[in-house]
């Protein structure tokens, strides 16, 4: 069984990588886009590949008992919480200070940091509860 400091090791490097998809994403869309409409589209690139690492390394000891389809979208659902947070701190900053409008990184990555919490409890608490020996005896 794959204890929790481990599980947060895991799960701090897949928001690493999902913070490199949605910093990517953001920087690639925002000027088509805009800033604001960016960042919701680099959200949803970011769920889905944290989604990806968390599902197979970080909870690979825990599952939730769904599809993966049902899996995903309860997945998104729960990282929409923390990604109100996320976005929430984002908008803020984007808004407040001049100097994260031209480098919306930095809003990216506190609106990461916060949002990051809700999300690792979420995972971890409501989503993938499951180890693999509480599932082979229900």
């Amino acid at each position: 069984m794959v204890k929790f400091p481990a599980q947060l090791f895991w799960y701090a490097l897949s928001g690493v990588a999902g913070f490199l998809v949605d910093s990517t994403v953001l920087y690639l869309l925002k000027d088509v886009m805009g800033l604001y409409a960016a960042r919701l589209v680099s959200f949803l690139c970011a769920a889905f590949s944290t989604w990806l690492i968390n599902r197979a390394i970080t909870f690979r000891n825990r599952k939730s008992g769904h599809s993966k389809g049902k899996e995903f979208s309860l997945y998104l659902a729960l990282m929409s919480i923390g990604g109100c947070v996320n976005y929430s701190v984002y908008a803020f900053m984007i808004a407040r200070y001049a100097m994260i409008a031209l480098y919306p990184v930095f809003g990216v990555a506190a609106g990461s940091l916060a949002g990051m919490t809700v999300n690792l409890f979420t995972s971890r608490f409501l989503l993938f509860r499951f180890s693999q020996e509480e599932q082979a005896s229900s």
